[in-house]
């Protein structure tokens, strides 16, 4: 079916105006002012609304094991409140465990995901060990078409890799022009900070932030920085979290490497006070890297504004309070890690950001979209509104008031990080390759209509 939106204001990175948009298939074939419908055509009035590429999630947890049990959301229930929220593709982490074989794991995540997704998806291909036959099982995934690899600098003895393996990983990227998404932080002082920390009692999840401060966090982005700068490899600091690591990313691009930052929705609008909550409430908020002090939101606010901070990702890894986060209810080090927000993303930074007046429409969809297809290899397919681009489209209506609540969410998981908090629009329709998939905040779409898509590496 031909699909019209029409008077809606177009907003992209670049640009903002008044057309209308025809959809052919499931693309973008034509963008004008008053076209008329053909017979049968769906037409959707998007007067008084804006008109936004579909937005991507350049870092979400689906499928995830974690401390012996496993992220909440399946690819079903995930997609879906991606969708609800505006974003019509999202970039899984395959995380393989060091013991996993490459492409073992890449089949397995795909597996999971096809034919279970209602939005389009892809994957950064977890390295957690690095031989031989792990190099020649990469260079096959990447024949497969994924065009970014992800490491750990954190989690010692479980996933982070060894300065070895760091260098020989961005090495092998470097040679295929795959760009590395990087955890930083300094796995060898956690360990010791966390062992140190649980020895006097300090066993509680505001501990949490104690056991990684932002120092370790930095160190952890230097070390990156001096291995990309050697290789010459473009990399992607994942989730920074405060001052001191964005201020060594800066570093690093001043020095000459190849570094893009992500930020993400939970630190701008929350800090680590959270993580403090009496009765064991303060675990919902226990992520790595923590909740930062309240002074870095300014930080990381002025930084997305300018585009010294490319992304805005969610980080979504939802485990319920109620029974996982409480494994770790003796022991701060064993409470599963992460925070719900693939859903509230594009609303809160909305809401939070341009309705605040901390950044403008074209940087919103810029650093929620667009800079995510450029860097990735998805662009112009996706993130772009012109004709030849996927027909995933969001008409948001910033008139909408509401407020977040678990008892709304479609997340499958037993709390809101962002519960109460008000928001100042959402979408209202939502469309995948030219089909609608939401109206009015509910789901209307066909589960497993989402594709991998398949990425050329970019060389930049």
């Amino acid at each position: 079916m031909s699909l019209l939106i029409k008077n809606g204001e177009i907003i992209t990175a670049s640009e903002r105006y008044t057309a209308d948009i025809w959809c052919e298939g499931e693309t973008i074939t034509r963008i004008d002012r008053d076209i008329a419908p053909s017979p049968g055509a769906e037409v959707i009035d998007a007067r008084g609304q804006y008109v936004f590429p579909g937005f991507i999630d350049p870092h979400v947890h689906i499928h995830l094991p974690c401390l012996g049990t496993f992220a909440k959301d399946t690819h079903e229930t995930g997609s879906k409140a991606a969708l609800v929220g505006g974003t019509t593709t999202f970039i899984e982490m395959i995380a393989p465990a060091r013991t996993d074989g490459p492409m073992e794991s890449f089949e397995l995540w795909l597996d999971r995901a096809q034919g279970h997704s209602a939005c389009d998806f892809t994957f950064h291909m977890g390295v957690a060990r690095y031989d031989d036959q792990m190099e020649m099982e990469m260079l096959e995934i990447v024949k497969r078409g994924l065009s970014s690899f992800k490491i750990l600098l954190a989690y010692k003895g479980i996933s982070a890799i060894t300065d070895e393996e760091l260098y020989r990983t961005l090495r092998l990227a470097k040679k295929l022009g795959v760009i590395t998404t990087a955890h930083c932080e300094n796995a060898d002082l956690i360990a010791e900070l966390q062992k140190k920390l649980v020895g006097e009692g300090k066993t509680g999840p505001e501990w949490h932030h104690e056991s990684r401060p932002p120092l370790v966090e930095a160190e952890g982005v230097h070390h990156l920085m001096t291995f990309a700068r050697l290789l010459d490899a473009h990399v992607y600091i994942v989730h920074t979290s405060c001052e001191e690591a964005v201020r060594e990313a800066v570093n690093g691009k001043l020095g000459g490497v190849k570094v893009w930052i992500e930020t993400l929705i939970q630190y701008l609008v929350t800090d680590k006070t959270y993580a403090e909550r009496p009765n064991f409430e303060g675990a919902k908020f226990v992520m790595s890297p923590p909740l930062r002090d309240k002074r870095n939101q300014d930080v990381l606010w002025n930084g997305l504004r300018d585009g010294l901070i490319s992304t805005l990702a969610s980080d979504h890894a939802p485990f319920d309070f109620a029974t996982q986060k409480r494994l770790g209810e003796n022991d701060f080090t064993r409470i599963p890690t992460g925070i719900p927000s693939l859903e509230d993303r594009n609303n809160v930074f909305y809401t939070y950001g341009v309705r605040r007046g901390r950044l403008d429409l074209h940087r919103f969809v810029d650093a929620a979209s667009t800079q995510a297809a450029k860097l990735f290899g998805l662009f112009p397919r996706k993130g772009a509104i012109q004709p030849g681009s996927d027909a995933d489209l969001v008409v948001y209506d910033p008139h909408y008031r509401g407020t977040i609540s678990v008892k709304t969410q479609t997340m499958n998981v037993d709390y809101n990080p962002f519960e109460g908090m008000a928001i100042e629009g959402r979408p209202s329709v939502v469309t995948v390759r030219g089909q609608v998939a939401v109206r009015d905040g509910k789901f209307v779409g066909h589960i497993g209509r989402g594709k991998f898509l398949p990425r050329e590496p970019s060389h930049f």
